[in-house]
């Protein structure tokens, strides 16, 4: 049985744990309200995105620009957006959950993130290059890995480009998503349904706003994609740290009704010593 002494060393160290864990969790409060903002807030500048692409899908031939072009799967290269930090549950290692049945004798990775950096390490994968991404991402940060990605694509070394990133959905769901980026899905420009799709005019033509466009929707994919990871971050974060202040309370209350009962049981024995003394005196 632990001593008094144990005990009370134990308690003290779970309560410093607990506030350094309390700390952990309103930083990442902090930050996850601004990410989740941002995430938030570029949504709609996507969808217009998409529908302006749609409604030129209907006056161009599909396969008129190079970052449309489909051809057979030789060679993939796979984008990764991972955190740079632990502590936030499980999160990264959903994510690298979805990589299981890779190909690896013909996938090329590109990493954003410490942590996909150390998988793919681990896991001795092919590393094309690693980017790295500011805790506050800006769409410039985001366009070299564009450039990157659609240079490889266009100049025929890859075949096709794949991301896998956490997509953020609320602060306890961050799902893992791994979507096809290159050549751009049809079915992401396939708004049959959509009433705007007449409402567009394009100058010089629909061609060359085709040819103009296309690289930037395709950047600012992946700069959502950043987003949703840093939402999905700090929102993981945050519960994991929650989660932590909780158990290290409830460790405490355990912890402090056991020195009780030890302080108690050792109170109890003395006054039987005392006792016993006393009547073999008497």
């Amino acid at each position: 049985m632990p001593s008094t002494l144990d005990l009370r060393r134990r308690i003290r160290s779970v309560k410093n744990a607990a506030q350094i864990t309390k700390a952990m969790q309103m930083v990442a409060a902090a930050k996850m309200r601004k990410a989740q903002a941002a995430a938030v807030a570029g949504r709609p500048y996507q969808e217009m995105l998409t529908r302006v692409l749609a409604a030129i899908k209907g006056r161009v031939e599909p396969s008129s620009h190079e970052l449309l072009a489909v051809r057979p799967v030789r060679r993939e290269l796979m984008l990764i957006f991972s955190t740079d930090k632990g502590l936030c549950g499980p999160l990264n290692t959903n994510l690298f959950r979805e990589l299981t049945g890779t190909d690896r004798d013909k996938t090329e990775f590109v990493v954003m993130g410490r942590k996909a950096v150390q998988y793919i390490a681990r896991t001795r994968q092919n590393l094309a290059a690693d980017f790295a991404l500011k805790d506050t991402v800006h769409y410039a940060d985001v366009r070299p890995i564009a450039r990157f990605a659609s240079d490889k694509f266009i100049s025929g070394e890859i075949d096709q480009v794949r991301v896998l990133y956490p997509k953020f959905v609320n602060t306890l769901t961050q799902q893992p998503v791994l979507r096809n980026l290159l050549p751009i899905p049809a079915e992401e420009l396939d708004l049959e349904g959509d009433t705007n799709r007449g409402e567009f005019l394009f100058e010089p033509d629909a061609q060359g706003v085709l040819g103009a466009i296309l690289p930037h929707y395709m950047a600012f994919q992946l700069y959502q994609m950043a987003l949703n990871t840093r939402a999905s971050e700090h929102s993981a974060r945050m519960v994991a740290m929650k989660n932590a202040t909780d158990n290290a309370k409830d460790l405490i209350k355990d912890l402090t009704l056991e020195y009780n009962k030890v302080r108690q049981q050792n109170i109890t024995t003395e006054l039987l010593e005392i006792t016993t003394a006393q009547l073999a005196v008497g």
